[in-house]
């Protein structure tokens, strides 16, 4: 355990031993002895406490298409690590075995040690230390030491995120963050209350803020049928990424069956007339979990043609030079090649 950052006692709550979380827009006021919604934050005696720092459920060295993100460093490697528990409760989390729940097979990694880890395969590719699998923010403490290491290091630190943080917070850590891949699961409350427990508000708060601060942002959005999945909501949300920047690249994945959603699948078609929707208003869009070159490859939004092609998680760049720029129109579509 550690102390955790982002908590604070006033009035009653002083007398009563009761704190408030102030990590992310849930502000829970926690009683003494009890966890919040992330289940990951308990109150001890009038302390808050991060109950998974240096815990690890989860490490792979993974392509950083994986995250996804396809305009960080394409074709690379990068170690991902995750913990446990999650401020969201989506009925349809495909890793619910480590989000909602502790697991049993707990491994302890110091900081120090993470990052150690992380250099021993820079000669296999890797760029860094990517922090997804569960929700990352409520790992806080540990994220942030770790990042602030690992910049020392020149690695790159990555986020995979539901975005769902407060300001303090976020501008706290965002110095040491290279690129996100945030989770917009579309601009609905209702959907995002009942069936994920958050808002979509402070997600988009947070897409604004890292592309403001120079972070390489990606988002992704699962497509739902009969949730998120009108063409007017995602419409809206295609302009509303657009007016952040329509360089953001956008990732509309597939929706299958898990955890306690048994919905259909969402069908291949309507994903693709999304795809052409959403070219409208953004530069760069992919579909994920379709496994169809076409949809995963980037193509020059200038003079259209195909910049790196990918196949699953074989990628081959084939048209931009060591700057990131068009071979043939010369317009730059990566900074971070």
């Amino acid at each position: 355990m550690k102390e955790a950052m982002f908590y604070r006692k006033e009035g009653q709550e002083v007398q009563m031993r009761m704190v408030r979380c102030e990590l992310c827009p849930h502000s829970c006021v926690i009683a003494n002895g009890k966890v919040g919604v992330c289940k990951a934050r308990k109150n001890i005696d009038g302390v808050l406490y991060s109950m998974n720092y240096g815990e690890v459920s989860s490490i792979a060295l993974d392509p950083i298409e994986k995250k996804p993100l396809f305009h960080f460093y394409p074709g690379r490697y990068i170690i991902s690590v995750g913990t446990w528990g999650c401020n969201f409760r989506c009925a349809f989390c495909q890793n619910w075995e480590i989000s909602q729940q502790r697991p049993y097979y707990i491994k302890t990694i110091s900081s120090a040690d993470l990052v150690n880890v992380a250099v021993s395969y820079l000669h296999q590719g890797n760029i860094g230390i990517s922090y997804t699998y569960n929700e990352p923010l409520i790992w806080y403490e540990y994220v942030y030491e770790t990042s602030k290491l690992a910049k020392e290091k020149g690695l790159k630190n990555v986020l995979v995120t539901n975005g769902f943080i407060n300001e303090e917070p976020l501008r706290e850590i965002v110095p040491f963050i290279d690129a996100m891949n945030i989770d917009l699961k579309g601009l609905n409350d209702d959907f995002y209350r009942r069936v994920c427990g958050g808002r979509y508000e402070p997600v988009l708060n947070t897409i604004e803020h890292c592309v403001e601060s120079g972070v390489h942002v990606e988002v992704t959005t699962l497509v739902i049928p009969g949730e998120n999945d009108s063409d007017e909501e995602l419409e809206d949300e295609f302009k509303m990424l657009s007016d952040i920047s329509d360089e953001i690249p956008l990732h509309l994945s597939r929706y299958h069956p898990a955890y306690r959603y048994t919905k259909r699948s969402t069908d291949v078609e309507e994903l693709k007339h999304l795809y052409e929707l959403s070219r409208k208003y953004l530069k760069y869009v992919y579909l994920g979990n379709v496994w169809d070159s076409k949809y995963e490859s980037t193509y020059c939004p200038n003079c259209h043609s195909t910049a790196i092609i990918r196949e699953g998680f074989k990628t081959k760049i084939v048209n931009l030079d060591e700057e990131g720029r068009c071979k043939v129109c010369n317009n730059q579509i990566l900074r971070r090649l």
